[in-house]
């Protein structure tokens, strides 16, 4: 019987590729036939939004949080001025009611380094929402104190216990600075996105405070920033992906006061925080609040303008450029208050003298983050925050006191000279680091976390950080526990 020759192997049908215009058919041999199959289609990859905020924006889960952020950040400009409206009406004494918002000031600055300690530690959903919770609660008492004319210390231990709200802008740029870390551009475009919403917040924040208290009741504005505030941080704290893992502490860390370089930079920042509350002041007394929405209106385009721009690669020179900068331009009010200039003239010198103040502050904040470590960056956050409250307490009552007893025209000589005191301390420290530059040896290096050595580990990023320290590496805790072997005896 013959044996029939096998058949070749039916090829299998082409199933129907997806449309590649602009694939390049292959060319392969299957049983016999010669076959086109169709090539890979390159990968497109999306086009990058030219604008840096888009870009930054498009980061995933990074506008749910910022959302939250917003929401949670907008009542920081309401409280203090619905707290303000609410005694003064209802007592009728503005002492009363300037000493009640001072004490929550100084309890928040007393307070709030511990809760971003516990925040670091804990994780910022496990600590931000109960701390919100109890702020809160203090905001509700006040009102509810306020409404049964309760005595006067009552007002004091209320608004006290509103120092355990959460610094909200600090946790969003620990999140953008998890999200970027190694990428310094996206972080600068970062930082000064979040500066501008500051000044957005605290623009906004005391027009709607005054419009609802006025509209309404007295106590709408404490009780819509409650309720602004508790809803933003749940929002914030909603979104898990984006949230920096919680650092617990094995051992006793130094706190971020005693990182070289981070004295000098809280000084800024107090001398900073000088040149806000004495121009705040003398302003208001000089032409009345709403002529401060220029200043904070400048400050946040510029801070736009400057996020969206490439910076010097030196952060520490971009710190002195921008104190020079301010420094010239708060001399502008003082210019035309001097000279008797009309109101549109003075408003505008406002406007100009707020374009130094976001870039300022987004140099100094990066500064922060460089020299904090990962662990303790909502701490070293909420140092500066503190810092810069601090310096407003002061300037204001330096404002005041030379608007009393010199006039609102020698009051704005307070912001130049408090942003001169910041510029000086800069400089101070730009000249002790070059002389620590010159004794430190050229092979030695430290990177910013403890025990790390080697050549290069003491990059910071572009900003150019601390001068390099050699140190031994300390011994593992492995070796300092191991005991000695016992001699053998057979």
């Amino acid at each position: 019987m013959p044996i029939r020759p096998a058949a070749p192997p039916a090829a299998r049908p082409l199933r129907a590729a997806r449309p590649a215009p602009s694939a390049t058919p292959l060319l392969t041999v299957a049983g016999g036939h010669l076959i086109a199959a169709p090539g890979a289609a390159p990968e497109r990859v999306g086009r990058r939004p030219p604008n840096p905020y888009l870009r930054l924006l498009a980061t995933p889960g990074a506008r749910a949080f910022t959302a939250g952020s917003l929401i949670a950040r907008l009542p920081m400009g309401m409280l203090g001025v619905s707290a303000v409206i609410m005694i003064a009406g209802s007592r009728g004494s503005y002492a009363l009611a300037g000493a009640v918002t001072a004490t929550g000031l100084a309890a928040t600055a007393l307070v709030a380094p511990f809760t971003a300690r516990l925040v670091d530690r804990f994780g910022q959903a496990r600590v931000a929402v109960p701390a919100t919770a109890i702020a809160v609660l203090g905001s509700l008492a006040l009102v509810l104190c306020v409404h049964r004319d309760a005595p006067a210390w009552t007002l004091f231990a209320a608004y006290a216990a509103t120092a355990t709200t959460p610094n909200t802008g600090g946790m969003a740029r620990a999140r953008w600075a998890r999200l970027h870390r190694g990428d310094p551009a996206a972080l600068h475009t970062a930082n000064s996105f979040e500066q501008s919403a500051d000044e957005l917040c605290f623009m906004l924040g005391p027009v709607l405070a005054a419009t609802l208290c006025g509209a309404l009741f007295p106590e709408a504005g404490t009780l819509a920033g409650a309720l602004l505030l508790m809803t933003g941080v749940l929002v914030f704290t909603a979104q898990r992906a984006t949230e920096p893992p919680a650092a617990p502490r094995a051992r006793a860390v130094s706190s971020p006061l005693r990182t070289p370089g981070m004295p000098a930079l809280l000084a800024v920042f107090l001398a900073t925080g000088a040149v806000f509350g004495a121009l705040e002041v003398v302003s208001i007394a000089h032409a009345g609040g709403a002529i401060l929405a220029l200043q904070a209106a400048g400050s946040g385009a510029a801070g736009l303008v400057y996020g969206a721009l490439r910076p010097a690669r030196n952060v520490h020179l971009r710190l002195v450029v921008c104190l020079a900068g301010m420094t010239a331009l708060m001399s502008l009010p003082l210019l035309a208050a001097a000279a008797s200039a009309s109101l549109p003239v003075l408003a505008l010198c406002l406007l100009l003298a707020g374009a130094a103040t976001a870039p300022t502050m987004v140099t100094g904040m990066t500064l922060v983050q460089r020299a904090t470590r990962q662990e303790q960056l909502n701490e070293g956050m909420t140092l500066s925050v503190t810092a810069l409250l601090g310096g407003v307490a002061a300037g204001a009552a330096a404002g005041g006191w030379l608007v009393e007893h010199a006039g609102t025209a020698s009051g704005y000589a307070a912001p130049v000279c408090a942003a001169a005191l910041a510029l000086a301390i800069a400089l101070a420290g730009a000249a002790g680091r070059g002389v620590r530059a010159r004794v430190t040896p050229a092979g030695a290096a430290r990177s910013r976390w403890p025990g790390t050595t080697g050549p290069g580990a003491s990059a910071r990023g572009a900003g150019g950080g601390r001068p390099a320290v050699h140190r031994t590496p300390r011994p593992s805790a492995t070796i300092r526990a191991a005991k000695p072997t016992a001699p053998n005896r057979s």
